[in-house]
């Protein structure tokens, strides 16, 4: 039995608790700053690999970028410094002297990369430029939390050049719809996409897409954003290049990032009152083997099978892993790997040596006549990958059903505004577009999530105005 808090009712205590104990963080002497250990970093690396393949697939080319970056480089847009100021790591002294100008330790790479588009773009010829790097930044949180808010964390930061305005705004959806299914098709988490606000988006974009999902507890979480930075980033880097017609002209630039909250938003969205339940597709291992045996005759014979059964899985591509661990009761093993959020479970003892079988048991499937099925050795890789997919299509329902029945339709915030704090989830409502009736939202601790292309509302949450956008608001981490 777990002995884990209740996810239901202590979902903060559960996700501190889980992570830690299966291994997947741990901390550090450094205050907000995590130390991702090997079964944690292993499922960034899948992360990593899926999404820098897709990001290649869009003629993105990666390099590399300094970490400290001249603090007057911020200062040059406005907007860019005001956002980000209060996030600000600063290294004033270096090599035991004080340094002529501060270095900011990177919160983004915008400003140091656009001082090299700067020499990189001349002509029209050089354009559209697509840069990536993956890279790890710092911004001085207060209020810290594993994987979803740390002062350091991870991430890929695409940064491209184009010469219109339609073509910028093309490769910011094209990126938004990238971890779009990345999320959905990779990860198994339903999300929702649309604008940000003006209050809400990056500091210097003209406009700011989002990537956003409903976590296990009804809170909401950025995934991941996208931008179309306002023509003045680039102009304030003195970034110009010679059209065809002899005209210089001013690129319009986008920027993206993917980070290791991705992490975090699986553990927060699939994870049950047993543990983790980690994704087929970025299960570090897909398949935990337990040999079961009381002789060292079984022993032999038993591990024998096992190791032939674990070549074929591994060399049709399935991440599997024998636990031949002395001293531990299967039990014992069983409880530990379901913990952890394995999808699926082989077990072979001497009965299934003598039926020429094993039986596959299944981390998402609750009921104990469900949960395991008896499959014969020469079938085992064909059903291991149909049992892959349907944990993957399974996770992906069991969250998108759990999201919509926390899809709420609201008409006044003086209405739903005081039960957010117990009833979470999102809220669909209509917007006149005001900063002053966005405000009020922040009076119950909610946000305006995204704008919705869907529209069910026609007066304004806040006012008597008529609704020009419908918008979810949620309490958010």
């Amino acid at each position: 039995m777990s002995t884990l808090p209740d996810i239901n009712t202590h979902f903060a205590e559960w996700y501190q608790e889980i992570i830690v104990k299966t291994g997947i963080i741990d901390s550090s002497p450094t205050r907000g700053c995590f130390v991702i250990r090997p079964y944690g970093y292993a499922m960034w690396e899948l992360i990593q690999r899926h999404v820098d393949d897709k990001i290649k697939v869009l003629g993105v080319e990666n390099a590399y970028f300094p970490l400290l970056i001249p603090k007057s480089f911020l200062s040059k847009e406005e907007k860019h410094i005001e956002g980000f100021s209060p996030e600000l790591a600063v290294v004033t002294h270096g090599g035991g002297k004080e340094l002529e100008e501060p270095l900011v330790v990177r919160p983004t790479s915008e400003t140091i990369i656009y001082y090299m588009f700067s020499r990189w773009i001349t002509s029209y010829r050089d354009l559209p430029l697509k840069i990536n790097q993956w890279a790890n930044v710092v911004r001085w949180e207060m209020r810290t939390r594993p994987f979803v808010r740390s002062l350091e964390f991870l991430w890929q930061e695409g940064h491209t050049a184009h010469r219109t305005h339609e073509e910028a705004v093309e490769m910011a959806l094209a990126a938004l719809e990238m971890y779009r299914s990345t999320y959905e098709d990779f990860l198994a988490v339903p999300v929702v996409t649309g604008m940000k606000t003006d209050s809400e988006r990056f500091a210097g974009a003209d406009r700011t897409y989002t990537v956003e999902g409903l976590m296990h507890d009804g809170k909401g979480l950025q995934m991941c954003t996208s931008h179309v930075l306002a023509h003045s980033f680039p102009a304030s880097f003195d970034v110009q290049y010679q059209d065809a017609d002899g005209a210089r002209k001013v690129p319009y630039c986008t920027s993206w990032g993917f980070t290791t909250r991705s992490v975090g938003a699986i553990i927060m969205t699939h994870g049950d009152q047993q543990g983790l339940i980690i994704p087929p597709k970025v299960a570090p291992i897909q398949v935990i083997m337990i040999p079961i045996y009381k002789t060292d005759e079984e022993r032999v014979l038993v591990m024998d099978r096992i190791k032939q059964i674990y070549s074929t899985l591994n060399g049709a591509g399935v991440r599997a892993k024998i636990d031949d661990r002395e001293g531990m009761t299967p039990g014992a093993k069983y409880f530990e790997w379901e913990e952890k959020g394995v999808p699926v479970r082989l077990e072979l003892g001497p009965k299934d040596l003598q039926n020429n079988s094993v039986v596959l048991a299944n981390r998402v499937e609750q009921e104990k006549t469900k949960k395991k099925s008896f499959v014969a050795v020469d079938q085992v890789v064909e059903q291991v990958q149909n049992l892959l997919q349907i944990i993957h299509a399974t996770l992906y329902d069991r969250a998108k059903a759990r999201m919509q029945a926390q899809w709420h339709q609201a008409d006044k915030i003086a209405d739903f505004g005081p039960i957010m704090d117990a009833k979470h989830g999102w809220y669909q409502t209509g917007w006149c577009g005001a900063a002053e009736c966005e405000a009020v939202v922040k009076q119950y601790k909610g946000t305006i999530r995204c704008l919705l292309e869907e529209k069910k509302h026609n007066s304004c949450f806040a006012c008597d105005a008529d609704s020009k956008v419908d918008v979810l608001v949620a309490k958010a981490y």
